[in-house]
């Protein structure tokens, strides 16, 4: 088996701003392809419009920049038409979840076998700084100057309520557990959705501050782990347990409570109540933001199934080639 370095994959030279959260990205997929180890040439990247769309560029990979929020239809055209290559998808909050939403939502329902990028800044920077579909309420812009006054897609929401298989988050500067995470969206079958959290230095500076550095994520996120207790803090002095409906943090070692007591995370569960209830977590309501994958459920992908309805009925069919076809009704010779 060939053994393959992040070089390997790295072509050109990035023109995005200093200190730009794609960067941080790149040099992670560079690193999740070596070590999945699919040669370069059985790998396509296909991303939209804006910034974080010029990654193809950047990839020693087959890829395509297509037009404005159209990287989730080219994307599955490549895959369905071809179900060898591994196909990445790329794009923003902005070209993902705004004109491409559309495709978005049914790329998760038909469960198409692809891994979906989607960079998340909150803005669009591309075209300097208007609000996107993630921006939150009162965010002011060039585009609210009085601030928004729409709330904000939770592109977790809205995966789940698609009935997305797989989702994931991780924060860009947060390079091993970024390669964790799209390792596994790999190696699942079907419609996996990254949700990147990173900072757009220039139009949004510290949009995900809160996380972006080691020590913030300490205090400020939980890692999830598939059948591992749902445990953090700087000292793993807290957990979530259920409560009603909900979830609610305790402090382990008070009143009574253990590590027993703390829920244990199922990311293979099909019922999602639980997964959606840690995606949606939000730091002002008191909770850690979850990181790592959330929910990773297995499902029959279109691509397979279109695939296997084809040799069904090729079998079923009398002729398997357009000679035939020709032969089943009447020929006449003419002389």
């Amino acid at each position: 088996m060939t053994q393959y370095t992040a070089q390997d994959f790295k072509k050109g030279q990035p023109r995005w701003c200093p200190g730009c959260g794609d960067h941080f990205f790149l040099a992670s997929l560079h690193k999740a392809m070596a070590e999945l180890g699919v040669p370069p040439h059985q790998i396509a990247v296909i991303s939209g419009i804006g910034c974080s769309s010029r990654l193809p560029y950047y990839m020693n990979t087959y890829g395509m920049q297509t037009i404005h929020g159209r990287a989730a239809a080219v994307a599955m055209g490549a895959k369905v038409v071809n179900p060898g290559l591994t196909v990445w998808q790329v794009s923003g909050d902005g070209d993902g979840l705004a004109i491409g939403g559309n495709h978005f939502i049914h790329a998760m329902r038909r469960n198409i076998d692809l891994n979906i990028i989607l960079l998340n800044n909150r803005i669009y920077g591309l075209t300097k700084g208007q609000y996107s579909p993630t921006s939150p309420r009162g965010f002011v812009s060039k585009t609210s100057p009085f601030g928004t006054v729409e709330d904000p897609f939770s592109p977790a929401e809205l995966c789940f309520g698609a009935r997305g298989k797989f989702f994931a988050r991780a924060v860009a500067t947060d390079a091993g557990a970024t390669v964790e995470v799209l390792k596994a969206a790999h190696r699942h079958k079907g419609a996996a959705v990254c949700e990147i959290l990173q900072n757009c230095v220039i139009f949004n500076d510290g949009a995900h501050e809160l996380i972006y550095s080691k020590e913030g994520r300490q205090k400020h996120a939980i890692y999830v782990e598939h059948g591992k207790p749902l445990i953090f803090g700087e000292n793993n002095e807290f957990g979530l347990m259920q409560e009603g409906f909900g979830l609610k943090v305790v402090k382990i070692g008070e009143n009574g409570i253990g590590e027993n007591d703390i829920l244990v995370h199922d990311a293979h569960c099909e019922d999602n109540t639980l997964q959606l209830k840690l995606a949606m977590m939000k730091h002002e309501d008191g909770f850690p933001i979850a990181l790592g994958v959330i929910r990773d459920v297995e499902g029959i992908s279109y691509d397979a199934a279109i695939h296997e309805q084809i040799e069904q009925v090729k079998q079923q069919k009398k002729y398997h080639k357009f000679a035939e076809l020709l032969e089943t009704n009447d020929i006449w010779e003419v002389k």
